[in-house]
């Protein structure tokens, strides 16, 4: 009886166990030291994005074991190495190399995209591969390979392609041989660089890797070369190389994708995608595209007016590098039918720029005008109007003190607006032809102050009257 309560008792303590250190302020300048490569987590118990990170911290602990640690430091228990590393916000992640702080860890905060993260930071740039097993086995990975095939190790070549390894090792992985084998058996004659795509992500609208085909090799041009061919037609967009996807004009098809439990089910709707995507590519159309989970990116189908969707079928949106939205809004089509008149209407410019917005006020003819998303262009941007705007929240008590409505007349207009991520109240002024140029307003909040600021500044007469 007592052996068997012994087994349980140290079955509850593994199960407890965790994989990530703990450090202190009597031991973590000693303990940081025996580590060439780190990451520490600076956290507080009561910090609720420290407690949602904290599963995903210990998960990604666990499968890096043997190869990146990962610590954590309680900031409310030991101010003293906190403060000495400027930590002023939870949780903040640091990379220590060698004993001393390398920079901010900026990666993704979930196990997957931690792993992939540090994976790349650890060790060197580029990995040597010295046999066809540690090359299969390397090009496996659920993530894109550059690999440089080198019959000198001590060429320009070689020192090139390490060079564009370094700069950009956070963002892909890099191996290098100098096997002859593996070069004879890649068709490479000397040099050459070769960029291997997943196999789960194979597909019969493109190769499975490309060649690098510049005549001089030249750091600049290997990681244009990487860049422009890492993620192929339709990659998967994921939290660790959703960074590198935004910022352009990009399509993104959003459903249940999932590589891991249902390779086959993602790869069918992405094929579809893929196949509309190549025939406007090889168009000579500029956009990119991209399927991702709709739960992992649940606030990007929010975004689109997209949420409530359900079933099977992919929701599909574009998002332009200046922040412009169009949905799709006929349900996408097994054929491609639907997409393919969707982007036909995008390209030929027939599509409206979909604006999550409340309705505009069916009478908006009062001394304040009401701007929603939808209204804004023809009000706030008009050329002719010198525009006054309060960005408000219908809470804020600072904002039910502030009333402007019976002050202005003549060509000022005065604005309420309800923005997301802004303090409230915040007032700017849009000066009559000067729209790409507004100030904000940094003056008092009686109407003396505003009446005199309005008088200094605004381009048109204004007249005041009160009641």
């Amino acid at each position: 009886m007592l052996l068997a309560v012994l087994f349980i008792a140290a079955f509850a303590a593994a199960a407890r166990a965790s994989d990530v250190l703990e450090f202190t302020d009597d031991d973590f300048d000693s303990k940081i030291g025996d580590h060439d490569f780190i990451l520490v987590e600076f956290f507080a118990p009561w910090c609720g994005h420290c407690k949602r990170l904290a599963p995903e911290y210990e998960a990604a602990a666990t499968r890096l074991k043997g190869i990146v640690p990962l610590a954590k430091v309680d900031c409310t228990a030991n101010s003293n190495v906190c403060g000495k590393y400027g930590v002023s916000g939870y949780p903040t992640l640091k990379i220590f190399r060698d004993g001393e702080e390398s920079g901010s860890y900026d990666g993704p905060r979930t196990a997957d995209g931690i792993v992939s993260h540090l994976k790349k930071q650890a060790g060197p740039a580029s990995v040597e591969l010295k046999s066809e097993a540690e090359f299969q086995k390397y090009i496996g990975e659920r993530d894109a390979s550059v690999v440089g095939f080198f019959a000198d190790g001590g060429s320009a070549a070689q020192g090139e392609f390490l060079k564009a390894a370094s700069a950009l090792r956070e963002s892909y992985r890099f191996a290098h041989t100098n096997v002859e084998d593996l070069l004879k058996k890649h068709d490479v004659d000397g040099e050459g660089i070769i960029l291997f795509r997943p196999s789960h992500l194979s597909n019969k609208f493109e190769d499975g890797n490309v060649k690098f085909t510049e005549d001089k090799f030249t750091s600049a041009k290997i990681k244009k070369f990487i860049q422009d061919n890492i993620f192929g037609i339709c990659p998967h967009m994921t939290d660790d190389n959703k960074d590198q996807l935004k910022g352009k004009d990009l399509l993104v098809a959003y459903y249940d994708v999932d590589y891991e439990k249902n390779p086959k089910g993602s790869n069918y709707w992405r094929n579809r995608v893929m196949k509309v995507a190549k025939s406007f590519l090889d168009q000579g159309k500029q956009l990119s595209f991209a399927v991702a989970n709709k739960n992992s990116f649940g606030h990007d189908v929010s975004e689109l007016g997209l949420e409530g969707s359900s079933g099977e079928l992919p929701l599909v949106g574009i998002r332009t590098a200046k922040g412009d939205k169009y949905v799709m809004k006929e349900e996408f089509s097994r054929d491609g039918k639907a997409l393919e008149k969707f982007l036909q209407d995008y390209f030929d410019g027939n599509l409206k720029r979909y604006l999550k917005s409340e309705p505009i006020p069916e009478n908006n003819d009062g001394p304040v005008k009401v701007i929603v998303a939808e209204n804004f262009d023809s009000i706030v941007n008009d050329e002719s109007k010198d525009v006054l705007i309060e960005f408000y929240a219908p809470w804020c008590g600072h904002c039910k003190s502030l009333d402007l409505m019976l002050y202005f007349r003549g060509y000022v207009e005065t604005i309420h607006l309800f923005p997301a991520k802004i303090i409230f109240p915040t007032i700017y002024f849009s000066p009559a032809g000067q729209k790409q140029n507004p100030k904000k307003y940094e003056g008092g909040r009686e109407v003396s102050d505003f009446i005199s600021y309005l008088k200094r500044e605004a381009t048109n007469t204004v007249n005041t009257w009160a009641s």
